[in-house]
């Protein structure tokens, strides 16, 4: 927790075999959904539709909690999958984990 706000730093891949692991860090399943969340996706250098439907699912969890997720320094191939999929048009990205925590 940063500034009352989770931050979930992420490596490698996001596919299939880690979509439970991702879903459980930016989610704590079993617990109280996080009102803010930043997902520094400045070490991944893959992500399928997996990752984009945990991410979808964070939002409206998110959402429904009166809170947001917010995505930070996603590489070129990452945010190209963010931008095609309108994933970026409800999860706002940003370049750094200090600017989505600020914005």
């Amino acid at each position: 927790m940063i500034g009352g706000g989770r931050v979930v730093t992420l490596r490698g891949e996001i596919d299939h075999d880690v979509q439970g692991v991702l879903r459980g860090a930016l989610l704590n399943q079993g617990g109280a959904v996080p009102e803010r969340i930043v997902a520094d996706l400045s070490g991944v250098t893959f992500m399928d539709s997996s990752g984009i439907n945990v991410f979808v699912a964070a939002h409206r969890q998110t959402t429904q909690a009166a809170g947001w997720i917010r995505i930070a320094d996603a590489r070129p191939a990452v945010r190209r999958v963010l931008q095609v999929t309108g994933v970026d048009t409800f999860v706002s990205c940003h370049l750094s984990v200090e600017e989505a925590l600020g914005a």
